[in-house]
């Protein structure tokens, strides 16, 4: 961090936000001088901007594993008639709202009366703002039971607003010193805890082994776990499960990056064993021959030893004892893993490899218009033979793909998500945000 007293700049940019006010699309430097000798930037050139983009997002509460299990979640709605019998309306639709949408505490309490629109296909969608990264507009597609809820208390307060402008009333009023419905009510954190705490004991169901045997037991969820923003990790984990692309669920968190989302789920161990055997069977060699194994027959074994008898690699996985012991980082040949017989890959490696080729290709178009010494040009010259080796192992990857079914297909490409979202590699696309499942738990109306 660097302080003066004009400005203390850190990773949130927030003292940059002070300065120049909310969101705007850059900060230039030059605005308040800050590049003049004894400023805080000086040495950086006057046209030097900051955007939004390079500020890291602010990490919340974004430790993966904070999600609540369903059954916690069902036995919460079954008691949320008595959150609206403690407080009021306004605070169970706060609530509420954070459950199915998993919006934060602040976006959640100050939606405006009209939150609710519709798109082009006529599916409900909220409009919120993100406070937090200085957003307005936000757009958010939500289930049509959430839809009906907001809906509900649209036409509470209307009733008893009758008099305001729709402009200017909020959807969740508070009861203090708003006769024109035009307050929000504020942070629902503390009646949240004290309605849980009066709650019965939350009770989880769990396999655990016995002797040979397995048996469920019973044991105590411990309420401190149950807090507003464990619905954000809720949403999050929920969606990721339900198989949504890390791109679009990054959307439907509204961060700006993608590494902020993946704090917030994590992949099951069921989910990254099932594809990890999946995408075993389209395993291939530096040579591009399929290392035929069945799915079904590996045991736990094979999965022990993908994960201590080999090493991430770039585009792929290398079996080289040395290199695995010291962590990838002592391999003889230099990375050019295509050339090595202890180099395995799979489909899931397959855009990384396209993207190789791609990069070779570019390098020696580049290198060959380049002024420089024959010698120089020759040693940073990618091969014939390593851009044959790629070549080919890309296009057997590809003609095995083709051959698969229809669902075998799909299968696959579930499999190739997984297993590249656990490596924290991931292939960005266009967004495509559409409206989620609805996966709002069975709840009370009364």
């Amino acid at each position: 961090m660097i302080e003066t007293s004009d400005i203390s700049i850190n990773s949130s940019g927030a003292s940059l936000v002070a300065l120049h006010g909310p969101s705007p699309d850059r900060w230039p430097t030059r605005r308040g001088s800050l590049t003049r000798p004894g400023k805080p930037l000086h040495g950086l050139p006057q046209d030097f901007t900051m955007q939004v983009s390079d500020i890291p997002d602010e990490p919340d509460d974004s430790e993966a594993g904070r999600d609540l299990p369903s059954e916690i979640m069902r036995q919460l709605c079954c008691h949320l008639v008595e959150l609206e019998n403690r407080w009021n309306a306004e605070v169970r639709v706060a609530v509420e709202i954070m459950m199915d949408t998993g919006r934060r505490p602040q976006e959640a309490c100050t939606l405006r009366w009209d939150c609710l629109t519709r798109d082009t296909d006529g599916k409900a969608v909220l409009l919120y703002d993100n406070h937090k990264a200085y957003r307005k507009g936000r757009r958010l597609p939500i289930a049509d039971a959430t839809a009906a809820l907001i809906t509900t208390q649209q036409q509470r307060v209307r009733a008893q607003f009758p008099r305001t402008p729709i402009a200017d009333l909020v959807l969740l009023p508070t009861g203090y010193a708003n006769p024109d419905g035009t307050k929000s009510i504020a942070d629902v954190t503390q009646q949240h805890r004290e309605w849980v705490l009066s709650l019965p004991t939350f009770v989880l169901s769990m396999s655990t082994p016995d002797g040979a045997q397995t048996v469920r037991r019973e044991i105590e969820f411990d309420k401190k776990n149950i807090f507003p923003y464990a619905y954000r990790h809720t949403y999050a984990q929920r969606h990721a499960d339900a198989g949504v692309e890390p791109d679009v669920l990054r959307d439907l968190m509204d961060h700006r990056q993608l590494t902020t989302t993946q704090r917030y789920y994590r992949v099951s161990e069921k989910r990254r064993r099932e594809a990890v055997d999946r995408v075993t069977t389209m395993q291939f060699d530096r040579s591009g021959s399929r290392i035929w194994r069945r799915a079904q027959r590996l045991l736990d074994s094979e999965h022990a030893r993908r994960a201590v008898g080999e090493v991430q690699v770039p585009y792929g996985l290398c079996t080289e004892p040395t290199n695995v012991a010291a962590g990838g980082h002592d391999c003889p040949v230099r990375f050019r893993c295509v050339g090595c017989s202890h180099f395995r890959t799979d489909v899931s490696y397959l855009p990384d490899l396209e993207a190789y080729l791609a990069d070779l290709l570019r390098g020696r178009e580049r290198l060959a218009a380049f002024a420089a010494d024959s010698w120089a040009k020759a040693e940073a010259m990618p091969s014939d033979e390593e851009i044959t080796r790629v070549r080919r192992l890309v296009k057997r990857v590809r003609e095995d793909l083709e051959d698969l079914t229809d669902e075998d297909t799909l299968q696959i490409q579930e499999a190739i998500a997984v297993v590249r979202r656990s490596r924290r590699v991931v292939s960005l696309g266009l967004p495509r945000t559409g409206p989620p499942e609805d996966l709002r738990p069975e709840r009370p109306t009364g």
